[in-house]
């Protein structure tokens, strides 16, 4: 049975940092990817540490997707971008 996807209101801000290509790119995988065993540990889905922003992350290049999972429903919670060992989510850099 897929999972259904639902973005958080908050992160429809986060893709306004994103150019078009990197908009397309994250919303063609995260779909590939979540629909169907999203808890399922990957080369690029692990489980987080506990953090403030969400327990999964999907990375994508340097895109990184934070999610949660419930009830059959994926929601993500946060987008961002990894240059180096820093994230930024939206405009703002965050400690994860």
């Amino acid at each position: 049975m897929p999972y259904r996807i639902e973005y958080d209101p908050k992160t429809w801000d986060h893709f306004s940092a994103l150019t078009a290509r990197e908009r397309t790119t994250l919303l063609d995988v995260v779909d590939r990817q979540l629909l169907h065993e999203p808890t399922q540990p990957t080369r690029n889905r692990k489980l987080l540490r506990a953090n403030p922003v969400a327990p999964w992350e999907l990375r994508i290049g340097e895109l990184r997707v934070y999610y949660e999972v419930s009830e059959g429903i994926v929601t993500v919670r946060a987008i961002g971008v990894k240059r180096r060992d820093r994230v930024f989510i939206g405009k703002e850099e965050i400690e994860l």
